[in-house]
């Protein structure tokens, strides 16, 4: 990894969900740890699986990781920081101020912004207070998907420009105060990240065109933000040994081609390119191989298929996803969710379940509230008219949010009492509380049609639902009444016969763990999954190169623990030949059909 050779202080690795930055920062913290560097990785990811990659439990604070004596990691956990920060707001005052002002100063800290500053308030501490990390040589920040990160790195700026121009020492934070004593650590975070001295911003990507689009958005992004030194890696590249295998053939044309046609904007960073592994990247020692050639089995094809596990021959695999479409029709209208960690195809699932739906005469409504959004893409060509697509857009949905805030609760204030509320409206968390109205108007359009959304990565879709009470205070204080969508949110999504949970998961170990982790979480905020879908296969295929032959039997487990621990219904969609983009590809996709 070329980016090791001359490796800042700090590196920041950014990238869509789902391709490999987390590998990769684990990869490159044991590397350096491996040369005798002490070294901090941290995750930002409000779903993070840093555990499982390194085979270790990880707290809220550095925790040393056994057979690398060098390498300490940590996950932010956002609820734990709240929590410590708005005692250091409001513990002070326990012993000063009678009940009743203590209890309404913890109302003023529990709303959503809270979470979010609190979380931004610890990174500050790691990233621009060099005396926080001096123990260690490099600091590696394994961040969440690209929406998400880039709204963390853009805060340092947002919170520090609100706080200037706030006059009234008040905000849905609640006073200023805690904030403004932070200011000058914040001023040193926005430098630690600009300055190419000490930080580099390594963006992971994989060689598709939705992924190096999403790359370009990012890198044009961050330069804006003056973070120009930037690093490209382009992980698993996939050389095939067997030319006569279709599947291999198509899928390094596929590579090639989109490295050919790579955005201008990436053309000119210094570039890693990683091999496609044969299985999973989980221990220390997958991780000190990761980044090599990866050598399949040298053993002929007929003998590693005999290698494979019992169960998984094509006949005995789950169903495709067609054969449940019929009964996600049944109810003629509703909410059908696609859900999942990033980059396993929800989009690809949403847009299918979508294009089947309006084929059977249905009013479909095809949105998304994904930050990195791809949907018009899945859906290039269409003309069914009664298919409807669209995106919750966070900049639209914020003016919206605060015009309508400005013509009710602003009403009747004066001059001053308006600019109060101009001012709170400013704030960085007001997109999250547009955002998650929107959410919710999606929502309840499935009372008279069918709506399909493809919503964020797992950490932010779970963060969105229990947002509810957060946002109910927030929505009250600032607007006479809770809307309705918002009032009946929570009742709709547990609604089985309104609302379908479809989650989406790859048969690899993260995604299915993480999946996983995702339906406790929605079971326990009594939402019910309706199925999930395997997606991206290679088990259905009859493929003859090494490397797919082994990434096949790795999978049997995966599709196994699904079956059989996880899963009410499973559906299994293949790799495709062809992108699943349009409609015969998406019908063929969800059909089983192979794409030869």
């Amino acid at each position: 990894m070329e980016f090791l050779e001359h490796a800042t202080r700090n590196l920041f690795f950014t990238g869509k969900g789902g391709v490999g930055k987390t590998s990769v920062a684990c990869a490159t913290a044991v590397r350096l740890a491996d040369a005798g560097k002490r070294v901090l990785l941290v995750s930002t990811d409000p779903a993070s699986n840093l555990d499982e990659v390194l085979g270790t439990p990880l707290e809220h604070h550095p925790t040393p990781v056994p057979s690398i004596p060098n390498l300490f990691a940590m996950n932010l956990d956002p609820e734990k920081s709240a929590a410590e920060y708005r005692e250091r707001m409001v513990g002070p005052y326990r012993t000063l101020l009678p009940a009743a002002a203590v209890a309404s100063m913890e109302e003023q800290f529990s709303g959503s912004c809270t979470l979010e500053i609190a979380a931004f308030d610890e990174f500050s501490h790691l990233l621009g207070d060099a005396t926080a990390t001096s123990q260690f040589d490099h600091v590696i920040f394994d961040t969440a998907p690209t929406g998400h990160t880039l709204r963390l790195l853009t805060l340092p700026s947002a919170w520090s420009g609100f706080m200037e121009s706030n006059t009234t020492g008040t905000s849905c934070l609640g006073p200023l105060a805690g904030l403004q004593t932070q200011q000058a650590l914040y001023q040193d975070t926005v430098h630690a990240l600009s300055d190419p001295k000490i930080t580099t911003l390594v963006m992971v990507t994989r060689a598709e065109a939705t992924a190096f689009r999403e790359a370009a958005r990012t890198s044009g992004e961050l330069k804006a933000l003056g973070v120009d030194n930037q690093h490209l890696v382009i992980n698993a590249v996939f050389q095939a040994t067997d030319m006569s295998d279709p599947f291999a053939v198509a899928m390094q044309r596929r590579g090639e081609k989109a490295i050919a046609e790579i955005p201008d904007v990436l053309k000119d960073l210094a570039r890693t390119l990683i091999p496609l592994t044969a299985g999973g990247v989980l221990g220390v020692a997958a991780l000190r191989d990761f980044g090599r050639t990866s050598k399949a089995s040298a053993q002929p094809a007929a003998a590693q298929q005999e290698l494979r596990p019992p169960g998984m021959q094509r006949n005995e695999l789950p169903s495709s996803l067609a054969a449940m479409i019929d009964d996600l029709a049944a109810p003629g209208h509703g909410v059908i969710l696609a859900m999942g960690k990033g980059g396993v195809g929800k989009t690809t699932v949403a847009a299918a379940v979508a294009v089947a739906l309006a084929d059977r005469g249905f009013e479909v409504h095809l949105s998304t509230t994904d930050p990195a959004a791809h949907i018009a893409a899945a859906v290039a060509g269409q003309t069914l008219a009664n298919l409807t697509v669209s995106r919750i857009d966070p900049v639209a949905e914020t003016a919206r949010y605060s015009n309508e805030v400005m013509q009710n609760a602003g009403a009747g204030l004066d001059e001053s009492g308006k600019a109060l509320l101009a001012e709170d409206l400013r704030s960085p968390c007001t997109e999250e509380i547009a955002v998650f109205r929107a959410f919710a108007d999606a929502v309840a359009e499935g009372t008279n049609r069918f709506v399909v959304l493809d919503t964020a990565p797992t950490g932010h879709t779970v963060l969105l639902l229990d947002s509810a009470l957060a946002y109910h205070r927030e929505v009250t204080r600032q607007t006479s009444g809770m809307p309705e969508a918002v009032q009946n949110l929570l009742p709709r999504l547990r609604d089985s016969d309104f609302t379908r949970v479809l989650i989406v998961t790859l048969p690899e170990a993260t995604p299915v763990h993480e999946a996983a982790q995702l339906q406790r979480d929605l079971r326990r905020a009594e939402i019910e999954p309706y199925a999930w879908v395997i997606n991206q296969s290679l088990s259905p295929l009859k493929v003859t190169d090494p490397l797919l032959i082994e990434r096949q039997r790795n999978e049997a487990r995966y599709i196994n623990e699904v079956v059989s621990q996880q899963a009410i219904r499973t559906a299994l969609i293949s790799w495709q030949i062809e992108p699943p983009v349009g409609r015969a590809a998406l019908n063929h996709a969800i059909a089983g059909e192979l794409g030869l």
